[in-house]
This record gives C-alpha cells, structure tokens and sequence, in this order.
C-alpha cells in the first residue's frame, strides 16, 4: 500500500485585502486568516486567487509575516505559494521564509515561456534540492503554459521526496486519474467538481474554492472518503448551482480572486474586493446581485452573518 506524503484534507488559500492605495489592510487579513482557521487548519497564500503574481517582495515579507503569526497562534502550519518569473526570485523568497520557520511552500512553474522537459525538471532541481528540509507542493496550472502529467509527476517524486503534493483545478478525467495512477505517492489537490471524480479511484484532497460552506464541503469530502455516490452527486449538483449563479452575476472575464474576493466577503462585510492593478475586481453590486440570486437558489450557502459583524 502507498503511503502518501501529506495528509488528505480540505485546503484553502486566503485572499489579500487592499486598500483604496492598494496597500495591504492587514487587519481585515488577520480576520479572515482566523475565519478560515474555523473551515480548516490546513490555509495557504499566494496562489492565484491569493495574488501571489502580483505582489512585491516588500508585500511578499509583511503578508507572510501577518500569515505566519496568526497560523502559529493556531497552532497550524502555514503554506506559502510562491510564483514569479525568475527562478532567482523564487529561491530567494523560499529562503527569506525559511528563516522565518515556514517548512511548507507551494510553487509553480515560470510561466514566461512554456518549460521543455530539461527545463520542467531543472526546476524541481533547483527548488526541491534546495531546500531538502522544506515540503513542497506544486501548482499544475494552465497559466504556467505547461501542464505537468501524472508520468512527470512520477518520476519528480522518485528523484525528491521533499516533493509531497500537487494542486490540479482541471476537471480532465484522464489527467485526474493518471495522477493518482502514476503519481500515488504524492498527495492531489482537486478541485470540488475533479474530487468528485477522484475519490472513486483514490486517496485525494478537496481545494476549497466555495467557503460560504464549509458544513457542506466536508460533507463532500466526507462522501468521498465513503465513497458514496448519491452524496457526491448530490453536493455536485449544488456546486453546479452555485457556479452559474456566480457567472450570471458577474462576467466569466476576470482574474480568479475577483470571483474568491465574493465568498470571502460574505463572512466579512469589511473585505474589500478590489484587485491589484491592472486587473479588476468585482463590485459592490455585483456582489449584492450573487449574493440575493444565490440565497434565492440555494439558501444554505449564504452565510448568515450576526449583527455584530455586519
């Protein structure tokens, strides 16, 4: 039996608030880091929707320390995404929070040009050899302009074993199950609609993307775990709901956390949903709009919010 290299769970990432300059509102971070906390121990930052494309290394070093400490008063382990376009720049921010005791990264590949395979497998030289006591999730994303394949990730396993996880958002079938077929001992992150499908055939993680409901999404896991199949299709169907609500609101044009920033605000009046520039975040009345339509449709995924928060 293959002993995977990190936990199966639920794993969710935190957005980043900004203010009207577009500086960090670190308050309103720290508050949904321990929202999140609430939903799952298992948080990171820096993946897309976190804007980790985006930020400079002065906003890397103060998002990660905020992160950081709240994680540690948890007594949780944080995990932070790293991605850019030099390989220098991702070492080096690798390093500056190794120093700070953060064990657990996720990067993905530059994505300037599409990596050949000496290329794809020079990365993961430099980054997991490296850094031999750090754990390491990749982020297997079209944007990269290369997708990993489950063969790959097999092979990169067998040569690093500080190499622990993916992170795969795609639905394919045929990549969800090469994954888990020729990469078993690396736990997979999947998406809600691509865990459906792979927990048929393996052990799997869920990535959260729709956190107005975490009873629900560990009912998902929980059915996946069972494998009990009227409950996950079931839960999907919601999720399809849900989906379609959200692109009716707002347009299928924008960049990942202008869609993240709606869910996380629904437990935070506060949060703001801009975007760093040049991309651009959702509004206020797109917001109201998903919210109303989605409480009409499925009203167990609207949080309720006390007056106190509001």
């Amino acid at each position: 039996m293959i002993v995977k290299r990190y936990p199966s769970c639920l794993m969710a990432t935190c957005c980043i608030p900004w203010n009207e300059d577009n500086r960090f509102e670190e308050a309103v971070f720290r508050e949904g880091v321990r929202t999140a906390l609430e939903g799952t121990p298992h948080l990171y930052i820096f993946g897309t929707a976190g804007e980790g494309y985006a930020v400079t290394d002065r906003m890397f070093d103060q998002i990660v320390a905020a992160f950081v400490d709240e994680m540690r008063e948890a007594e949780a382990e944080p995990m932070v995404g790293v991605i850019h376009l030099s390989l220098s720049t991702i070492l080096e921010r690798i390093e500056r929070c190794r120093e700070v005791g953060v064990r657990q990264f996720q990067v993905s590949l530059p994505s300037w040009g599409a990596l050949n395979d000496r290329e794809l497998f020079g990365f993961f030289d430099a980054v997991c050899g490296s850094f031999p006591d750090c754990e390491f999730m990749h982020y297997n994303l079209p944007r990269a302009k290369r997708i990993v394949t489950g063969a790959e990730y097999g092979r990169l396993a067998e040569t690093h074993p500080n190499l622990v996880a993916s992170k795969n958002t795609g639905d394919s079938l045929s990549h969800i199950r090469s994954l888990l077929d020729d990469a078993p001992q690396l736990q997979h992150f999947l998406s809600e609609a691509g865990y459906i499908y792979g927990s048929l055939f393996g052990e799997c993680g869920i990535l959260a993307s729709f956190v107005t409901n975490w009873p629900k999404l560990q009912a998902l896991f929980d059915a996946g775990k069972q494998q009990d199949i009227a409950t996950l299709v079931s839960i999907q169907h919601e999720v399809n709901v849900v989906l379609k609500t959200l692109f009716e609101a707002v347009p299928d044009d924008r960049i990942d956390g202008a869609y993240d920033k709606l869910f996380v605000k629904m437990y935070n009046p506060n949060f703001p949903l801009r975007m760093l520039p040049p991309y651009v975040g959702s509004s206020d009345n797109e917001y109201h709009s998903f919210v109303q339509i989605l409480g009409e449709r499925l009203p167990g995924w609207v949080p309720v919010i006390s007056p106190r928060d509001e």
